[in-house]
């Protein structure tokens, strides 16, 4: 007897990151799109603001979320932060799987949020009941969870790179310098100078100096001080994290990542420095290290898509997780290329 499907809500459905889960999902062999949600475009076709699944979603419209989930098995949040404080308590009380994209719920406590996000949380209570979700660092804890906060694409791609050195003992967890380049998506599909064509072709620029919100995530998994610079490269998606830490004097870090990833199925361990092009449209993540005996550091680098591992791949991975389902299912760490 064929087994029903997993029916999922996506707020925020009608951005990139709902465009790539609505991909995603197509080849997903349990779990379906049943309600999209998009504010923004509420009433518009489906297919109008993601023409690439107009396929297998032509005749369907956005929603507007009226915390309606009868009948829904999973939930979906792909909001601009700020928003899932809002909801997260209407979703959870219905006791629906719930995976937020959002950084409304990946930090410990309320204190640290109003930190790095200028203004207080407005559900501290629910912090505790999220777990932080790379299923790399916290699989069993997902497995077990509800609600499971997805990290962030920049957070996530630092962290796989250096959370084995760390946990090997391989670096001083309070000299970590991390710089990533991200791709324009990652900003969003709202038009914006800073990211439109005109001023990101042919460029390559820094921002967030100093106070990049994801300094936060990548200080609580790793346990130390991270100084980090984002920038903005000229390609449509994809992150390239370059880390250097200070090295405790033992130790191979190729080696360490390769005992750490062994049995991982989305996170290849390559030789070679890896390039976004190889991770493209996957949930993979390819990482290389160095150690440098001329300066006494650590030099580690991690290519991810970051709509892909970066944020809807990672989201599903999370929700196979949570339902018992296979944890690869939906999902590849092929790339496409060229």
């Amino acid at each position: 007897m064929r087994r029903l499907m997993i029916r999922t809500a996506i707020l925020g459905a009608s951005g990139y990151v709902g465009g790539e889960l609505l991909r995603l999902l197509a080849a997903h062999p349990e779990i379906a799109p049943a309600k999209l949600f998009g504010e923004s475009k509420a009433g518009r076709p489906v297919a109008e603001a993601h023409p690439h699944v107009a396929a297998i979603h032509a005749g369907a419209n956005f929603e507007r979320f009226d915390r309606e989930l009868d009948g829904i098995d999973l939930v979906f949040a792909a909001l601009p932060h700020g928003h899932s404080q809002k909801i997260a308590a209407n979703v959870l009380e219905k006791g629906i799987p719930f995976v937020d994209l959002g950084a409304d719920f990946r930090l410990n406590d309320a204190a640290t949020y109003e930190q790095w996000y200028g203004h207080p949380h407005e559900a501290p209570g629910l912090l505790g009941g999220f777990v932080y979700g790379i299923p790399e660092l916290n699989r069993e804890a997902i497995r077990q969870s509800k609600a499971v906060a997805a990290a962030g694409c920049y957070a996530t791609a630092a962290i796989l790179a250096l959370k084995p050195l760390v946990d090997a003992g391989l670096v001083k967890p309070d000299s970590i310098i991390v710089d990533a380049a991200s791709g324009v998506s990652g900003a969003g599909r709202e038009a914006k100078e800073a990211t439109a064509f005109n001023t990101v072709d042919g460029s390559f620029s820094a921002y967030g100096l100093l106070n990049h919100r994801h300094t936060a995530e990548m200080e609580m998994a790793l346990g130390g001080t991270v100084l980090f610079t984002p920038h903005l490269a000229p390609m449509t998606r994809g992150i390239l994290s370059t880390c250097y830490a200070e090295a405790t004097g033992s130790g191979d870090p190729l080696q360490a990542l390769t005992d750490a990833y062994a049995d991982e199925p989305f996170v290849h361990v390559t030789p070679e420095p890896p390039a976004t092009k190889w991770v493209s449209g996957s949930n993979g993540a390819q990482v290389t290290a160095r150690y440098d005996e001329r300066t006494g550091r650590i030099v580690v680098l991690s290519a991810i898509d970051n709509l892909g591992k970066g944020a809807a791949g990672q989201m599903i991975q999370c929700a196979n997780l949570m339902l018992g389902l296979d944890e690869t299912a939906g999902l590849t760490p092929i790339g496409v290329f060229p």
